[in-house]
């Protein structure tokens, strides 16, 4: 695994991690969490060195959970411009939602441990796929925004009733996935096709996918981790 421009001591560190190849990736457990080869040195520099402002916005999920919708919510309610009527000025036109909402482990600290990112405009929206305890200090300690989004593992700043109709109008997955900048190109940062991005939508469609046995093994799993968080999923 090769990241020269990280810290020695990063790399000193992974051979002294526990390993595992899942799906012909390596993961390494770091802290009661496993995280790709790809993933991890970015995680350890921005737990180390990245610095919240009390006006940033964190999206934290897990991996396809809707993350790629609230890309697109997040900053259109953020920006006043996606509450109007006016479309010639709509991000989403003209740019995918992962440019929207950089992530920290795959962007920002992916090249550089310690980036710059004195150039982004306040609030800075941000989203990470790590656990909330692997978040930067900084972020734990700030007052910033986190938005949380979890999904079935199976599967008020407003000021007119207008004004949500227009977000609802504008974030519809039917809209993002037809939109002309979403159906070519690629990530630049993980090689995926923009249009795989969006998928069904449709909550309970694992049941098209699972059978009955898989079902009650993954809702054996989620129960025990969510015991005595009072949450679960209904479907």
């Amino acid at each position: 695994m090769e990241h020269s421009s990280f810290p020695s001591a990063f790399s000193t560190l992974f051979g002294e991690l526990p390993k595992e190849t899942w799906c012909c990736s390596d993961l390494y457990k770091w802290e009661g969490f496993w995280y790709t080869s790809s993933h991890l040195p970015a995680a350890m520099a921005a737990r180390l060195n990245f610095q919240a402002n009390d006006s940033d916005v964190f999206l934290t999920s897990s991996m396809k959970t809707g993350t790629t919708w609230l890309k697109a919510i997040i900053p259109t309610i953020m920006n006043p411009i996606g509450r109007m009527d006016d479309d010639n000025n709509d991000p989403l036109l003209k740019r995918h939602p992962n440019e929207l909402m950089p992530s920290l482990e795959v962007q920002l600290f992916k090249e550089n441990p310690n980036p710059d990112l004195s150039y982004m405009s306040s609030p800075r929206l941000f989203r990470t796929h790590v656990p909330y305890p692997m978040l930067p200090e900084s972020v734990k300690n700030s007052a910033c925004k986190i938005v949380y989004i979890a999904r079935d593992p199976k599967d008020t700043p407003f000021e007119k009733e207008e004004e949500v109709d227009k977000v609802l109008w504008r974030c519809s997955l039917e809209r993002l996935k037809n939109l002309e900048v979403n159906q070519h190109g690629a990530d630049p940062w993980l090689g995926f096709k923009y249009k795989f991005y969006f998928r069904r939508g449709s909550v309970g469609d694992w049941k098209n996918n699972m059978s009955n046995e898989m079902k009650e093994k993954l809702d054996r799993i989620t129960a025990m981790k969510y015991e005595g968080s009072d949450l679960g999923f209904g479907h």
